[in-house]
């Protein structure tokens, strides 16, 4: 088979790309949507690429001047909206349901509630008595109560009241007059026994007209309400908090300042400001949650790794019951609270969200009923009282058995959160990653250089990545001077060859050999770190030799260290 040869010529600071680098690539572009389930990937039986195509979603500005005329309107009608409800103190107290009006019937006084409810049953029963009447005798004419009627004129009925009603009526009547005559007598009583004169009540009664004419209580002052360290109504960090709650709810007024006091009474009730002091870590779940590095746009990457509860200890310690699941619950919270307080800023220009990846590797399945109730419980309170703090949601190592679960979990979140998942197989995740997430910014784990002990370089040093096609080698060849290189390589998946030598620019000098060509398997070091002295100019090349019949992707970068910064 004809081999085919790539090369690659460094300059000692900058890398020169040429026409064969940027063509492969291209190759290596990635469809971040459904196409990134590869056809690999579907072969294998680990995913059957069903997952449906996502709209690509692109943040927007925090700016106000940025926004359109609707938003701008609806930002103003927000902010007028709370500060009258931070006017009223409505904010920190569920709303209370409307007072219920009262009927005609039970406006009456009580005087006239009295005589009705000792009249009615009086009424009701001469009207049985008058029933009873017709009834006993129905070869009787109809009785009418009215004697005389004019010829060709309508009367209006008026209902007589009967023997009994008027006997019930005067009874009540008496009992009233009875009733105000004892309380006058008693408030006689009263002021004969204190002595009080007519001087004395009339002093009273002034003291009652002053006791009236003082001005009400004052209203108290409005509560004050800061959300994620930021008053809710105030500035341009806090423009920002509530674009997002617009956002969430497609800029519906009404729907936005309901989601914030719903927001607000959450916090209260979960009581976060003391949530950041408790201590509620368990030493595992370290490995579980975890942000490191940014995304290329400079936005804080929070890991995700569910495939850590395979172990059966963790998994019991964390979910084995309601109260552990409760604490599971919060610990998260207060992770997410601590990772926006120290990686976010509210202000117009700065980062206010995040990127989330979650690594489905080993993650137990849909059987896992309490990790499913777990998660199912997280997604609904972060979506709740967390709006648009995710800039994309990367899912990586995706199983098969995961379509059912996002089917389920789908209608938790709205088609603009959805529009911002992203999906990839196994295969495909570390490139999935790097169009997101720069190589040095990405843990070795997930194919990137990113380690805690790298002590040679750090996430300034940027990588290089290049495609090598199938039976193909590509060469890299690094110029240098006096002073020590230092370069670290790996290819994702490995199954290549591998070499490195020195080139002098001297004529007639030897060409030393760093390391043999060497074929490197999966089960091989994720990252290969070497170095070489250098007491002469020339070029340190090393090579990589792709024997599949897949395409591999080459990571690399170095640095070169004078001889002073080598001297001990």
């Amino acid at each position: 088979m004809a081999e085919e040869t790539q090369l690659t010529l460094e300059k000692t600071a900058t890398p020169v790309p040429d026409t064969e680098k940027e063509t492969a690539a291209e190759e290596t572009n990635v469809n971040v949507a459904a196409s990134d389930v590869s056809a690999e990937d579907t072969a294998d039986g680990k995913v059957d690429g069903l997952i449906p195509d996502n709209v690509s979603f692109k943040e927007e500005s925090n700016d106000v001047k940025d926004l359109i005329d609707p938003e701008k309107k609806a930002l103003d009608q927000l902010k007028e909206l709370i500060v009258a409800a931070l006017a009223n103190n409505e904010l920190s107290k569920p709303s209370l349901s409307p007072p219920m009006t009262l009927d005609k019937t039970e406006e009456k006084t009580t005087e006239e509630k009295t005589t009705e409810e000792f009249v009615q049953p009086l009424k009701e029963l001469d009207r049985e008595k008058e029933a009873e009447t017709v009834e006993l005798d129905p070869c009787l004419p109809p009785v009418d109560e009215k004697e005389e009627e004019p010829n060709n004129a309508t009367v209006e009925k008026e209902e007589k009241p009967t023997g009994s009603i008027r006997l019930a009526v005067a009874l009540a009547e008496e009992m009233k007059e009875e009733e105000d005559a004892l309380k006058t007598v008693q408030a006689a009583e009263e002021a004969a026994s204190s002595g009080a004169t007519s001087d004395q009540v009339a002093v009273d009664a002034e003291k009652e007209v002053v006791e009236k004419a003082k001005p009400l209580p004052s209203r108290p002052e409005p509560e004050q309400v800061f959300i994620w360290g930021n008053p809710l109504i105030g500035g341009e960090k806090s423009d920002t908090i509530l674009l997002k709650f617009l956002r969430a709810r497609d800029f519906k007024v009404k729907e936005a300042l309901t989601m914030i006091k719903n927001t607000i009474i959450w916090r209260k009730e979960f009581n976060i400001d003391t949530l950041l002091n408790e201590d509620l870590a368990i030493p595992e779940l370290e490995k579980v949650v975890f942000t490191h590095g940014q995304d290329r746009d400079g936005h804080p990457v929070c890991y995700n790794v569910y495939g850590e509860f395979q172990n059966k200890s963790l998994y019991q310690k964390t979910f084995g019951d309601e109260e552990k699941r409760r604490v599971f619950l919060r610990w998260r919270v207060q992770v997410l609270e601590n990772d926006i307080q120290e990686k976010l800023n509210f202000s117009p220009e700065g980062v206010c969200t995040m990127v989330q990846v979650t690594d489905l590797k080993n993650s137990p399945g849909p059987g896992k009923k309490e990790l499913r109730q777990a998660t199912k419980q997280a997604l609904s309170l972060l979506q709740d009282n967390y709006p648009e703090f995710v800039a994309k949601q990367i899912f990586i190592n995706v199983p098969w058995w995961y379509l059912a679960f996002n089917k389920m979990i789908a209608p938790l979140f709205t088609q603009r959160t959805k529009s911002k998942f992203v999906f990839s197989g196994p295969s495909k995740s570390a490139e999935t990653l790097f169009k997101y997430i720069a190589p040095e910014q990405v843990p070795v784990k997930y194919g990137g250089f990113s380690m805690e002990t790298d002590s040679e370089f750090s996430i300034s040093d940027h990588a290089i990545d290049i495609s090598i096609k199938p039976s193909t080698k590509h060469i890299v060849a690094i110029p240098v001077t006096e002073g020590t290189l230092v370069w670290e390589l790996r290819v994702l998946g490995w199954d290549v060859s591998y070499g490195a030598e020195f080139v002098p620019n001297a004529e007639g000098g030897y060409t030393i050999i760093i390391q043999k060509m060497r074929k490197l398997s999966a089960t091989d070091e994720p990252v290969i770190k070497n170095s070489f002295k250098i007491g002469e100019s020339g070029k340190v090349i090393f090579t990589v030799h792709n024997l599949t019949s897949k395409k591999k992707k080459l990571l690399y970068r170095y640095k070169t260290k004078s001889p002073t910064d080598t001297m001990e």
